[in-house]
């Protein structure tokens, strides 16, 4: 028999339904107090790792699940692909089928950007260019992301795909704050909810990858070398720490009121 069941065998009826009444005070005192509830190696303020996301230590827990996602929609990565800071993944999951590779980036000093543009202006991009984009990790360092989503649109083909991923539980950085380069992270809903303001509400798909523990090992600073396989494979939808979407153009293109 467990102690409370003795406890409400022996205590009169009334004794019993006032304590069960002051059950949550009661339990804060015991938290107070760290009678039970032990939390470990997590009691603590600051990261394991507070330098990086992780990549100090392997593979940011992020980037696998990026890298994953991409790894699903490679043959989406095909003709004239448009990629963001440099062509990494243009590459590795575009390949030959990759036959152009664009890089846009916001600065000139970038020696990888072929297009130096703001993507939440992005006028002098030009319309109806690209069969897929590769827009990892961009939105949230773009303040108007409403106008960044219009003009992805514009700028891909008809039938082009754009392939997004954004942060969902993940650190901020200080650096990028001061430097006003970081200002989002997303649900898989509001990220949803971006898009189909813009594309056709059957042609976006959204995904999400993460766990409880993969977010705590990301907060910390750990790698995916630091995890066991099968703990980052679990999906849990309450932690959402990647959000990845697929879009489609339609081909025939719609007018802004028709695409809503």
């Amino acid at each position: 028999m467990s102690a409370k069941e003795i406890l409400k065998a022996i205590l009169p009826h009334p004794v019993g339904r006032w304590l069960g009444n002051h059950r949550l005070p009661f339990e804060r005192i015991r938290r107070r107090f760290q009678i039970g509830g032990n939390l470990g190696s997590l009691r603590r303020k600051t990261p394991v790792n507070p330098y990086d996301y992780g990549e100090s230590r392997g593979q940011c827990i992020d980037r696998y699940y990026i890298e994953q996602f991409l790894t699903v929609q490679s043959a989406d990565v095909r003709g004239h692909v448009l990629d963001f800071c440099d062509d990494t993944y243009a590459q590795k999951f575009g390949g030959a089928k990759a036959t152009k590779v664009d890089v846009l980036h916001l600065s000139a000093d970038n020696p990888h950007a072929t297009i130096v543009a703001d993507l939440a202006r992005g006028d002098q991009i030009p319309s109806d260019a690209f069969d897929c984009i590769l827009c990892t990790q961009v939105l949230h360092c773009i303040y108007d992301v409403h106008a960044a989503v219009s003009t992805l649109y514009r700028i891909l083909k008809p039938g082009g795909v754009v392939l997004v991923t954004d942060p969902g539980i993940q650190k901020i950085d200080c650096v990028d704050i001061k430097n006003e380069e970081e200002y989002w992270r997303f649900t898989s809903l509001s990220l949803r909810r971006l898009f189909e303001e813009v594309f056709p509400k059957d042609h976006v798909e959204v995904k999400t990858y993460g766990n409880v523990l993969a977010a705590i090992a990301f907060l910390h600073g750990f790698a995916v070398e630091d995890l066991p396989r099968e703990d980052l494979e679990y999906c849990d939808p309450d932690y959402e720490v990647t959000i990845t979407l697929r879009a489609v153009k339609p081909m025939v293109t719609l007018t802004p009121r028709q695409s809503y």
